[in-house]
């Protein structure tokens, strides 16, 4: 099984750019016929498999390359910038999977009996190549779209075993992580998860570090090393992130999404978000581009 094989399974399953959802829960297809500059976006925890095309993703000073042959492993909701490569005569072309939490847990207990190291430092996103045994993983996931009773019944153990494939990878230890609540990464986690559950708050770092006990200076290190930037850099991003998802939905004016993503002042959050976009949130609108 090649790449070549992969591009001929997924190419009869999408006709438009974007994300598609599929007949099996947590999996979609993507394709994209146009390059697209870098630009800031968020991608869900997950597994992005790239079977045509490139794609460059930037966090902090670090460059992701993830081609055709390769997989990103995401392990948290992180904002981060991205450039695509692509065009009509070779779409970039995907599938998404999301990483579902009780069946990661339950991959990662009967698994593996590993201690995690927890001074390994671990990266919430990583490009990591195909093995033989992923992509014929992927290639039974795919294969099993193109039948509405095989994607039924055996969808859900198709994606277990692509999942199972990505804990054999080098990124393994970033998967196992976030459920065995081990080390300094799976500490970052936890503050992480509390930042989205929590953006319309005031956020202190000082209680963040706490809740963590970790010193400040600790916490800002380990926070930035995982995610390219300090955690109030990181909040902003997360907001305006989700202020424009907000505005690209329509039902809510641009004050009312200023108070849902945490901000005080409706004129410091134009200032931000045109700062961030390029374009004041009155001016913005759904491009064609924003899911890829």
């Amino acid at each position: 099984m090649s790449d070549r094989n992969l591009v001929d399974l997924i190419k009869p399953l999408v006709n438009q750019d974007g994300f598609s959802d599929t007949l099996i829960a947590h999996v979609r297809l993507m394709k994209c016929e146009k390059s697209l500059p870098r630009m800031p976006l968020i991608y869900r925890p997950g597994l992005t498999i790239i079977v045509q095309g490139r794609k460059i993703g930037y966090l902090g000073d670090r460059e992701i390359h993830y081609n055709s042959g390769h997989y990103l492993v995401q392990t948290l909701p992180l904002p981060f910038e991205c450039e695509t490569f692509a065009s009509q005569q070779e779409p970039l072309l995907g599938v998404s999977i999301d990483i579902d939490p009780v069946l990661l847990s339950e991959l990662v207990s009967v698994s593996s009996e590993e201690t995690l190291n927890p001074s390994v430092s671990h990266f919430p996103m990583s490009s990591v190549p195909m093995s033989d045994d992923m992509i014929e993983s992927v290639s039974r996931l795919i294969k099993a779209l193109h039948d509405p009773y095989t994607a039924k019944i055996m969808g859900q153990s198709r994606v277990r075993e692509v999942i199972f494939e990505a804990l054999q990878s080098p990124q393994g230890d970033a998967l196992r992580a976030l459920v065995t609540n081990q080390g300094r990464f799976s500490l970052i986690v936890n503050s992480l998860k509390q930042l989205h559950q929590q953006l319309d708050q005031d956020v202190r770092v000082e209680q963040l570090a706490e809740e963590v006990n970790m010193s400040v200076s600790s916490f800002h290190h380990h926070f930035k090393n995982i995610t390219g930037s300090s955690p109030l850099q990181y909040l902003k991003r997360l907001r305006l992130l989700k202020a424009q998802m907000l505005l690209n939905q329509g039902h809510l004016n641009v004050s009312q999404i200023s108070l849902e993503v945490g901000y005080k002042s409706v004129h410091q959050f134009s200032r931000d978000y045109k700062r961030y976009f390029g374009a004041p949130p009155t001016k913005d609108k759904l491009r064609e581009d924003a899911v890829i």
